[in-house]
């Protein structure tokens, strides 16, 4: 069964920071290769559907003019608030997907380490979700941990593969690790573009 925000309230009680994102260089390269990832320098309007305590969110907003963050968590959502504050142009939410949908749509969304928390019904309802917020050529970013986590309802590897039966999405970046995996997609039509091609190269 999907993981509610009763889930993530637990941890966020016995913890401020419960998965560690905020020490140690595993987390802080993991953000500089998310960040490497994106295939522009830029986007317009970013969409962060479950950001934790904001430690993405701030390379994020560096690279975007708008930038949508949520999260389940009303501790997560504080955190965020609290750390982007003086940052225009960013709005932090108490929300999950598929729950709710969010406002307008975006060239970017990143789903860092939040799907498989879902069940088989609510992944199916993310994705069409995401595809609908997701402009023609925007990119959907997606990183999981790939190690067991027994109390999740599907492994990492799970989420990157049914992402990549998605007609309505073309993968353009792949990173594995024996630790992660990262993948960037673009909303098709129109045909994805390689980063070289993103930035003028041929």
């Amino acid at each position: 069964m999907t993981l509610g925000p009763e889930y993530f309230d637990a941890l966020y009680s016995d913890a401020a920071d419960p998965w560690g994102i905020e020490q140690g260089w595993y987390e802080e390269r993991k953000r500089a290769v998310v960040l490497a990832a994106l295939p522009r320098r830029r986007y317009a309007r970013a969409f962060e559907p479950g950001c934790a305590s904001g430690a993405l969110s701030v390379g994020l907003a560096e690279r975007c003019d708008e930038l949508v963050c949520w999260d389940p968590a009303e501790r997560a959502v504080e955190a965020t608030r609290a750390r982007l504050a003086d940052r225009s142009g960013v709005r932090v939410e108490l929300g999950a997907l598929p729950e709710r949908a969010p406002d307008g749509t975006f060239d970017l969304v990143v789903a860092s380490e939040v799907v498989y928390y879902l069940d088989a019904g609510d992944r199916e309802a993310f994705w069409r979700a995401v595809e609908d917020a997701l402009e023609p050529g925007g990119h959907l970013v997606a990183i999981h941990w790939r190690r067991e986590a027994p109390e999740y309802p599907v492994e990492g590897d799970a989420v990157h593969d049914e992402l990549q039966t998605r007609p309505g999405l073309a993968r353009v970046v792949r990173h594995e690790e024996a630790d992660f995996r990262l993948d960037v997609h673009a909303r098709v039509p129109p045909p994805p573009r390689s980063v070289a091609e993103e930035t003028g190269l041929r």
